[in-house]
């Protein structure tokens, strides 16, 4: 089984060691990458090395907080997991941070085995939740009310990576950039993205991302 890759982004030095090694204690399946003292160096980072799966962000941090540095990652690279770790549980700050791409919302004095399920769970396709409020903040983003008609969906059949695929180009990426995040070949994108069309049954990007959005895929 291939390690999760975990990067921290946190200015406080002595917390910053704490979640490192709350992380370390579960080396057979976590991987620590890199730590950034504030947003704009995990960027700085990330241009660097990319093969990060999830990333460990605080809230308040120098010169680009952690608000900000999550919508940044998920412009570029919408395949990295979110998740604020944080001592914020107040509504705005949960908002906010959703709203700009969070997977998930954990507050820095949960458990180690807490942390650990968290970063397992949002690799999972699960969002890791420390307060109530939080998960209903989740809810109601990601889940407005709409007619009932609307929430019936249509099974596409779309594989795993299809959907990351069309993920990514929700987001304006690319072919090339779509390779170089998900670590496949050009033409790969390209077979994939023609599954698509023909499973969505429809002629271009716009129309995918249309669907897909209408349908909840993405």
């Amino acid at each position: 089984m291939n390690k999760i890759r975990v990067a921290i982004a946190e200015d406080n030095n002595l917390l910053a060691c704490s979640i490192q090694e709350k992380l370390e204690l579960f080396d057979t399946d976590i991987q620590f990458k890199y730590r950034a003292a504030n947003s704009r160096e995990l960027l700085e980072m990330l241009e660097k090395d990319h093969t990060v799966d999830a990333i460990l962000m605080d809230i308040e941090m120098p010169e680009m907080d952690g608000i900000e540095g999550t919508r940044a990652v998920k412009k570029k690279y919408p395949q990295i997991k979110i998740v604020m770790l944080t001592v914020f549980d107040d509504e705005e700050k949960i908002f906010q941070s959703i709203q700009a791409g969070a997977n998930g919302y954990l507050l820095k004095d949960e458990k180690p085995d807490k942390i650990h399920e968290g970063i397992r769970m949002i690799m999972n396709g699960g969002a890791p939740m420390s307060p109530t409020i939080a998960a209903k903040s989740l809810n109601l983003l990601r889940n407005p009310i709409v007619e009932e008609e609307s929430l019936q969906k249509e099974e596409f059949a779309l594989t795993n990576r299809q959907v990351e695929v069309l993920g990514q180009l929700s987001q304006g990426l690319d072919y090339q950039q779509i390779s170089e995040n998900l670590f496949i070949s050009p033409a790969t994108v390209r077979k994939h993205i023609e599954n698509i069309y023909e499973k969505l049954h429809v002629h271009n990007k716009m129309q995918a991302v249309q669907k897909a959005q209408k349908n909840r895929i993405i």
